[in-house]
Formats: structure tokens, sequence, C-alpha cells
């Protein structure tokens, strides 16, 4: 594994170089943060509900109906929650990740609580944003809750799922976690989207950067009272070879150990690099706190040095982010064979239920 790297590395290190010379003392990288603009003449129509509203309440829904939006589309099945065929839609906005072609991401993100929702389905619409809620119940009979929140942007935090559910982990004494699987679109040719580690985070792990007034990259002393001074970590993207702005990644949220948001390693798959990610190409999977959510950040949002995720156990916003004070450190297009992780799917069984 480090020969491949190596002979990678060697071949290719004027570039290395100049990319991580470029991500510490610029804003540039590939993608601008997110931002209003990104957002503009957005709004999704679902249900027959295309205006804004609150409290919506849609009885009987189709078994599988779907979230249109100006900037990306989505379709929901009505008794589980589950998303499938997620994907941007090309505009002519100035934070556009599509290069004018439409742009799959998710094949599907499953959340495997065993349940069923058997409720009419709640809807709030205003301006660009939406939320989806209904409830049923799992296999114990105990209530289980499901929410969708959605934002009609261009790029930045646009999408997430909540779950809550009433049964009991004898293990832990709290409420029990759900398994949610995320899986890429099988797209055609160079739309095919792929999890990659982010090599510009990479050549800067260890370091302790933040952002200055004229938005450059500046390392920093590290402070317990000071947010904005983060340690840079692994990061795990989504890409494709389409679009050099395209850039996306999982975003997880949930309440604190031991009853929080993780991912489930998967040893068989990984890269060249070392330490390996034990992440597929093609798929992950979470352990969801109940009350906690899993979602997707893009474009700018998703190559911020961010702090780990906030403790939110309710109502968790899409966009709970923080802005300008954070490095971007950007991203490589195209990512190196190397970068991508290998196998797509992981094996099936009880970590890896595709």
């Amino acid at each position: 594994m480090g020969t491949a790297r190596s002979r990678r590395r060697a071949a290719t290190i004027g570039a290395a170089i100049a990319i991580a010379t470029l991500s510490l003392f610029s804003t540039a990288g590939g993608a601008a943060a997110a931002a209003s603009s990104g957002c503009e003449g957005g709004g999704f129509s679902v249900l027959g509900i295309s205006s804004d509203v609150s409290g919506a309440s849609v009885a009987n829904p189709p078994a599988t109906f779907r979230v249109q939006g100006k900037y990306n589309e989505f379709d929901v099945v009505a008794a589980t929650f589950e998303i499938r065929n997620y994907a941007f839609l090309p505009t002519n906005n100035s934070l556009d990740m599509t290069n004018g072609v439409k742009t799959p991401v998710w094949e599907y993100k499953r959340p495997l609580h065993g349940g069923t929702l058997t409720s009419a389905v709640t809807v709030d619409r205003s301006g660009d944003d939406i939320s989806l809620q209904r409830t049923g119940t799992v296999a114990s009979g105990a209530r289980l809750t499901m929410t969708i929140t959605a934002k009609d942007c261009a790029a930045g935090g646009v999408f997430q799922m909540e779950v809550q559910r009433g049964d009991i982990d004898p293990a832990t004494g709290l409420p029990r976690k759900t398994l949610f699987v995320h899986r890429l679109a099988d797209a055609t040719g160079n739309l095919n989207p792929f999890y990659y580690d982010n090599q510009n985070f990479r050549d800067h792990i260890g370091e302790f950067l933040t952002r200055d007034a004229n938005g450059n990259n500046v390392p920093c002393t590290p402070d317990p009272n000071n947010r904005f001074c983060v340690q840079v970590r692994q990061r795990t993207e989504i890409g494709n070879d389409v679009s050099d702005k395209f850039v996306a990644r999982d975003s997880a949220q949930g309440g604190a150990p031991p009853n929080d948001t993780v991912r489930v390693n998967n040893p068989e798959c990984g890269s060249p690099q070392v330490p390996s990610l034990a992440h597929c190409g093609g798929v992950s999977v979470w352990q969801v706190a109940s009350g906690g959510r899993m979602g997707f950040v893009t474009g700018g949002d998703a190559v911020e040095v961010s702090n780990s995720p906030t403790q939110c156990v309710q109502n968790c916003q899409a966009q709970n982010r923080v802005r300008g004070r954070l490095a971007i450190l950007g991203f490589p297009f195209r990512v190196a064979v190397d970068d991508r992780l290998q196998p797509r799917l992981c094996n099936p069984g009880p970590n890896c239920p595709i």
C-alpha cells in the first residue's frame, strides 16, 4: 500500500505542493461557502403543496412521493421515510455544482428502524426550506417519529433525516439506535459519485487552523474557548469526475456518548493511504442515536475545517453551521486513484445491510 502511494506522490509532488500552499493561504479550493444567493428562487413542491404552509396534514400519501425543487429533487418512501434518487439539477446559479448536467448523489438513504409510519404526513414549507414528519410504531409497538428537513439550494447544508423512537435498549437504558445505510447512486460514466479521502485535509492532519479577517487560512493556538481554531482531521468526501465544483460529505449529529451517532467501520474497505479509513467507495453505514440526525453538506460547507457536530438531539436544523471563521481547505479534482475508497460496496451482513 505504501509503495502505491509513494509512486503517486513522486509523480505528482509539484501539484501536491501547489494544492497545499493554495489551501493553507487562500480561501480557494474548488468550492465557495454556502450563501443565501445559492438558494435564490428555491422552494419545494410536495404532495400537492407548492407554497409556504405550516402544519399542513396530508393523509394517505402515495407509497412513494416526489419532493421537487429548483436545485434538487428526491423521492420519499412514505412507510419508512427512506430517501431515493437524490439529485442536483443544473441551474445558472453562481454556486451551481453540476457543470450543466443533472447530478445524481444518492440511490438511497435508508433508515432501518424496523417500524412502519402510518400517520398523516405533516408538511412545513417556508421559502427554500421544507420539513416533512410522520409517526408510527416500531415492531414492539413503541412510538416512532421520522423527520426530513431539506433546503432547495445549489450548495450548502441541504438535507438531514432525524429518527426518534420510544423503545429502550436494555444494554444502555437509552432509546435504541437506528442503523442508517447510505448508498451512492449508480450513475453512468463520469457522473458516478464516489467516496474519497480528501488529500487537502490529509496533508494538514494535526495542524490547528482558523480563518483571518481577510479570509485567509492561518495557523492558530488551540484554545477550548475558541471554537474557530480547529485541528485538521481526515476528511471523507463525495465527488465525481464531471464537475470540479461538486463536493459533498455525510454530516452526523447526535447526543453525547454513549448515545451518540457514529459511522460503522467496514474493515474490508479503504484505500492505499495510511492509516486507511475502513470506509467503502459507494456506501456508508451509521448508528444514529434517537433524536439525532444524519444529513449531508455540500460545496464550501463540505470543505470547512469544522468542529465536531453539535449535540443536537431534537429539531436539529439542516444548516446548523458556523460561517466565515473556519478554515477552508478545498478538494482536489480530479481525485487521484489512490485516494478513492475501494471496493465500492461492503460485504453484505449485519454491518452492511445493503
